[in-house]
This record gives C-alpha cells, sequence and structure tokens, in this order.
C-alpha cells in the first residue's frame, strides 16, 4: 500500500524541520520531500556535522525522508546553463547521500520558445541520463517531475525517459490536469506506470480529477512508495492536513 506524506511546497514552506517533526508525527503523515530554499533550510551547504544531525533526527523519527525536492531542470538553450544545472544536481546527490534519502526530484519546465521539441527532450535526456549515472553510484535515484508546459503532456514525457534511457531515472508523477483523457488516466499512467517512484497529489476535493482511478492504478502496479500532498499553503495548515489524510484513507480501494 502507498504511504502518505507531505511535500514542504506550499503547506509547509515556513516551516522548521522541529516543526516538521512534530506536526507530521501528531497528524499521522509517515513521510516528507524536503524543496529546496524553503524555511527548514536542508541545503547543499550543510556542513557533515549538520548532516549528520539531521539524518539521525529522521532516522529517530517516525517520519521519513521520503526524498529532497529541487529544481534544477535540463531545456535551456544556453549549454553553459543546462551544465549549471547539472553540476548543481550532482551536488544534491551527495546531499541527499549524507542526509540518507532515497531519491532526488527533478523536472523539466517547458520547451524554451522557438526550440524544436524533439531536439529539447532528447536534450533534457541526455542530461538525465548523466545525471541518473552520476547519482546511481550514491545509491541515490533521479525522480523526474511531470512538469511544464508541453513536456508534462505524458507522449513527450515518456519521450524523456526514454532518450535518458538509464535505468535510475524515474518518474514523479505530478497529477497535472493534463493527465486527464476523457475522464481517465489509465492510458497516460500506462505510459510511465512501470517507472512511478514517487506521487505527487493535488487537492483531493478537485473532483475534477480521477484520484480514486489513481489509487486504484496505483494499487494494480503493486506501488508501495510515497503519495505527497502538494498544496497550497493555509492559515490553519493542520485543519487541512486532517481533512486531506482522511480523504486520502476515504480513496484507498478495497
Amino acid at each position: 500500500m502507498a504511504q502518505l506524506g507531505i511535500v514542504t511546497y506550499n503547506i509547509a514552506r515556513d516551516w522548521d524541520l522541529d516543526t516538521i517533526f512534530r506536526k507530521l508525527e501528531a497528524l499521522g503523515y509517515e513521510g516528507v520531500e524536503l524543496r529546496t530554499t524553503h524555511a527548514h533550510k536542508v541545503e547543499v551547504d550543510l556542513s557533515p556535522a549538520r548532516r549528520e544531525e539531521v539524518r539521525k533526527r529522521f532516522e529517530d523519527s517516525p517520519v521519513q525522508l521520503a526524498g529532497l525536492g529541487s529544481a534544477f531542470e535540463y531545456q535551456a538553450k544556453d549549454p553553459a546553463v543546462v551544465r549549471a544545472n547539472i553540476e548543481g544536481t550532482r551536488k544534491y546527490v551527495r546531499l541527499a547521500h549524507d542526509l540518507g534519502a532515497p531519491g532526488i526530484k527533478v523536472r523539466p519546465n517547458g520547451i524554451p520558445k522557438g526550440a524544436d521539441l524533439d531536439a529539447t527532450l532528447r536534450q533534457i535526456g541526455k542530461a538525465l541520463h548523466e545525471v541518473a549515472q552520476d547519482a546511481a553510484d550514491f545509491g541515490i535515484e533521479i525522480r523526474v517531475e511531470v512538469h511544464g508546459a508541453v513536456t508534462q503532456e505524458l507522449d513527450n514525457f515518456a519521450r524523456i525517459l526514454k532518450y535518458a534511457d538509464h535505468p535510475n531515472v524515474f518518474a514523479c508523477w505530478n497529477s497535472n490536469p493534463t493527465d486527464v483523457k476523457d475522464g481517465s488516466i489509465k492510458s497516460t499512467f500506462a505510459l510511465v506506470a512501470d517507472r512511478v517512484r514517487e506521487v505527487h497529489l493535488r487537492d483531493l476535493t478537485d473532483e475534477t480529477y480521477p484520484w480514486r482511478e489513481l489509487f486504484a492504478l496505483l494499487k494494480a502496479h503493486d506501488y508501495q512508495g510515497f503519495t505527497l500532498a502538494e498544496i497550497p499553503a493555509s492559515p490553519d495548515p493542520d485543519r487541512v492536513l486532517r481533512y486531506f489524510r482522511a480523504l486520502w484513507i476515504a480513496y484507498q480501494p478495497a
């Protein structure tokens, strides 16, 4: 069965680590993806001693470190920008390794204006192959978020994974409106089903998205990873997260 957690973007962007542990333990959440740039300050500039402290905090808590969430992307026309993102990813891989995280999230973020679609998808895939090869040496999965105009369309996203051509490149299902075809996600999910390693959930009250079907598909594929609430900030986050957990439980297939 899938596990329930949160992405700290945006519901917990202002929480430090102590708050994350305290709230998630009390609310019955099992894991967290720590998004870069947020108040918990789990970043690549952490000292070795601080990295060990954070790792120990997770080892001593029922809340698991589901992964680290970056914004590294590889579609830019400028090769120097792509290279900087690759090198940034490599640093993030080492942070994940030191903290005991199983993987990091990266993303495509659309197609630059005027760029050739297939050439850009190949470029993204080539960069992913490089970072996945590096990450494999550290036991860290590269999880590619289904993200960005054009690149989040599952036909195009599946081509990126094909061009990446590496067993350490996985998909982070992002629960986008573009997943839905004629009221169903069955055909789009099938394009990446065997590569899904992480799932981001949106507002479970959104009836335009077939949440029950998603959870049924996850169960059918014996998905046992994290499904993570990636939802807006709230002035009453505890209440929102309680309702979210209740809906998550209600949507689970029998």
